[in-house]
């Protein structure tokens, strides 16, 4: 992300402008008390008890009193603005961890990023509640110090000559130790995302940690990363004299400096209830702004650049995260399918194409060679377990093989592909997703420009008209509970009907339909210029296709139907348990048969 966390702070600043503005009036009602605390008690001191006048001094005090219960109520209702600006900035953080952690710990032959639960169940809530004390303890700083240096200039402006300097070299001394005191911080963080890691991975292998009798072994590694921790949290903590320094520098050197001046202030003119106003400006407002801004930003600040950096890291896999997205008001990368096509046709590609879940583990796809030109209708078929649906994921871009490679139109195929590919393929898996939303926010999910007339047509065409009236049309709200299974792969088709997509991969897709709706809504697809690939579970499916490819694990053949009925001993004994079905008059669409090739 451009800027790293000080670019993504800013950023979620400026996106919550309406709220910070809020937040700064009601700082400013709570500012009450340190702009008028000095000027009252001087006032009190030089009006009334000094002129033998009590009831005037106390009245003055009373006053005070007044001015403090406003502050106290500009703190509340200023806590309570904070809110809106530290939940979203918190959504923001999630999104980011959460994405990251799934792409890295999908990765073919990498370990699940155990560390991705540190960060989504700690530090998202550090940065949380960091991001919200930062917030607070630099906004009330800022108006604190401001109206205590406006208060002090009232009283007698050589009081900023006492005060001003020393506070600009503390908060110079502290500020200036930041980045040393970051990088410990950072040290701290990586360690406990060490322990975090470490413990994951152990607590998975337990089992063979004791049969193995390396208890010794993974203890000794455990003590290390704890032993690295306790090192950078020692670090980090010989620091904290830096913050001591500056808060002796910024907030006590003023109040020496005040009763030093005082004989050469009464000289000049200052009464004592301006010396007495000016201590009080200082040990009661200026102090202690300053002691909870530099220890708010030493503590919570170090933490919050830490844990954002760390994430955003953690991150960077993504070419543009959801929180660059929602920042810049760009639409993140959509669903495969969503919006124009491009220049990319549906020709599909596979050279020697091998993947296998573990690296150690019999491969599922062995060598596979494939070509399929735009507008075939392949079905693919074969037993529980043969991979089919592990090629529909290779082919679709959501798995990367281990060797060899997949083009789309020419254009190589990767997994979390954001550029034009992403645009040209839909798969609609056998579990269908709905959402609680609209049927229309269902239907146009991955074609959201699209017409009432493209939905009618497209819904029509699937054969779900019915479904469509019984739940109240487009604007009605959808409950996904509520729907049975078919109901909810009506659905799905539908959406990936709609899009413009080269290539369409339904993976048993239709299988809670009954066989007359699969072929209507497979019938609907195959008339569409698309390479279209069905995982068959019924006879008729391998009927209507063009080309049947036959998977029994790395073994593949393929072939029209007639072709694998008369030499493929595995296509006869699925047809066979398949059984009593008829094989149509005539299949949809047969240019996809004059040009394929398969590495048996």
């Amino acid at each position: 992300m451009n800027g790293g966390p000080r670019g993504l702070l800013r950023s979620a600043l400026h996106t919550r402008r309406r709220e910070l503005i809020r937040l700064t009036g009601w700082s400013l009602v709570q500012a009450v008390p340190a702009l008028l605390s000095g000027r009252l008690v001087a006032m009190a001191v030089d009006d009334g008890f000094l002129a033998g006048r009590g009831a005037a001094g106390f009245g003055w005090l009373g006053l005070l009193a007044c001015a403090v219960l406003v502050g106290a109520w500009g703190t509340r209702r200023a806590t309570l603005e904070l809110a809106g600006i530290v939940e979203p900035f918190r959504d923001v953080l999630v999104d980011l961890v959460t994405t990251g952690t799934l792409h890295r710990s999908a990765r073919l032959g990498q370990p699940a990023d155990t560390a991705g639960v540190a960060r989504l169940t700690e530090q998202v809530e550090i940065a949380r509640e960091a991001y919200g004390a930062v917030v607070m303890f630099v906004q009330t700083f800022a108006v604190t110090a401001v109206s205590v240096l406006i208060g002090l200039a009232s009283l007698d402006p050589a009081l900023l000559l006492l005060v001003a300097p020393p506070l600009a070299a503390g908060l110079g001394l502290f500020l200036s130790a930041l980045r040393a005191m970051a990088a410990r911080q950072r040290a701290v963080v990586l360690a406990d995302e060490a322990i975090a890691g470490y413990g994951g991975a152990v607590a998975g292998g337990l089992r063979d940690v004791t049969a193995c009798g390396a208890e010794e072994r993974v203890r000794g590694r455990a003590g290390v990363r704890i032993d690295d921790a306790a090192s950078a949290a020692r670090a980090l903590a010989r620091l904290t004299a830096l913050r001591t320094a500056a808060l002796g520098v910024g907030g006590w050197l003023p109040v020496v400096l005040i009763l030093a001046a005082a004989p050469w202030l009464v000289r000049g003119g200052a009464t004592a209830g301006a010396i007495m106003g000016a201590l009080t400006y200082v040990s009661q407002s200026l102090q202690p702004a300053l002691r909870s801004f530099v220890q708010g930003l030493g503590g919570s600040g170090l933490w919050l650049l830490v844990t954002i950096g760390r994430i955003l890291e953690a991150a960077e896999d993504d070419k543009e995260s959801p929180a660059t997205a929602k920042e810049t008001g760009k639409d993140p990368p959509r669903a495969a399918g969503s919006g124009k096509p491009g220049d990319v046709d549906g020709r599909v590609e596979l050279r020697g194409v091998t993947f296998g879940y573990a690296r150690s583990a019999e491969p599922v796809v062995q060598d596979l060679d494939l070509d399929l030109p735009t507008g075939t209708h392949l079905a693919v078929v074969g037993p529980s377990g043969a991979g089919k649906s592990t090629l529909a994921a290779l082919i679709a871009g959501v798995l990367e093989p281990q060797a060899g490679r997949i083009r789309l139109g020419g254009v190589p195929v990767r997994p979390q592909d954001n550029g034009r590919l992403i645009r040209s393929r839909v798969l609609i898996p056998q579990e269908a997703y709905v959402f609680a939303g609209t049927l229309r926010e269902n239907l146009a999910y991955l074609h959201p420009e699209a017409t009432k007339r493209d939905l009618d047509a497209a819904v029509h065409a699937i054969g779900a008209g019915p479904l469509t009236e019984r739940l109240g049309g487009y604007d009605a709200a959808v409950d996904p509970a509520r729907l049975s299974a078919g109901e909810r792969q009506s659905i799905a088709l539908v959406r990936a009907l709609l899009p413009p997509a080269r290539l369409v991969l339904l993976d048993e897709a239709t299988c809670h339909l009954d066989p007359a709706a699969e072929a209507v809504a497979e019938r609907a697809f195959a008339r569409r210029p698309a390479t279209l690939i069905v995982c068959a579970h019924r006879i008729s499916s391998a009927l209507r296709a063009d080309l049947v490819l036959v998977m029994d694990g790395p073994r593949c053949r393929i072939g029209t139907h007639d072709q694998l009925t008369a030499d493929c001993a595995l296509y006869r004994e699925l047809v066979g348990h398949w059984g009593g079905l008829e094989q149509p008059q005539a299949a949809v669409g047969s240019g996809g048969a004059k040009r394929w090739r398969s590495r048996l």
